[in-house]
């Protein structure tokens, strides 16, 4: 495990205070989710090299997923064994990249966050921060995962990565703003998620 805690970096420690200042307390509790949504957590890893990387995964092709081949963070449903939200990221995470965390070594989260969609699954989703050593490693763990990508920060704060996608809504082709990073799209509930973590980033 390489996990990495704040007093590990100077630049984890003003990342946890920005997080820990937008952070509901609901949030690191369990049942943070209303009781007529399902629960869920996700990861967003930063590998802390020079200029550090974030993990992401583009998730199997399944007609059963709604988010069947797309790039999202490592993450997914709560089991009834999870003590926590915090849990699940951990758990989920593993299984998908098999990159072990610690629940004990999170940085902080984001506000929870649901999905936009009327068709899509009524759930309610906490993002959790995590930093892991510069050689740490992922793969491809689960068969519900098709790849994962360490991609650069920089990369995803640049200019060149933002831009707009079209995709067929119920009502029609609608666009909606992106990350393109290494010929993937990253859109909808990922984008949100990424886009709130970069300004809290130092």
């Amino acid at each position: 495990m390489n996990v990495l805690g704040p007093d590990a970096d100077p630049r984890l420690q003003r990342l946890r205070a920005r997080l820990e200042s937008a952070l509901p307390e609901s949030a690191l509790l369990p049942g943070a989710a209303s009781h007529n949504h399902a629960q869920a957590a996700v990861s967003l890893v930063l590998r802390m090299r020079d200029e550090p990387d974030l993990l992401l995964i583009k998730r199997a092709r399944s007609e059963h997923d709604p988010w069947s081949g797309h790039m999202a963070l490592p993450g997914g449903r709560r089991d009834d064994g999870d003590p926590s939200l915090v849990h699940t990221a951990v758990r989920e995470t593993h299984e998908e990249t098999g990159l072990r965390l610690d629940p004990g070594a999170v940085l902080g989260a984001l506000g929870p966050a649901k999905p936009g969609g009327p068709r899509l699954p009524r759930i309610v989703i906490a993002p959790f921060v995590f930093a892991t050593a510069p050689d740490s490693e992922a793969w491809v763990n689960s068969a519900e995962v098709e790849s994962v990508l360490w991609v650069p920060v920089p990369l995803l704060r640049s200019p060149e990565a933002r831009g707009t996608t079209r995709i067929m809504a119920p009502g029609g082709p609608r666009s909606f703003p992106c990350f393109n990073v290494y010929g993937e799209t990253v859109w909808g509930l990922t984008y949100r998620i990424l886009a709130d973590f970069l300004v809290r980033l130092p």
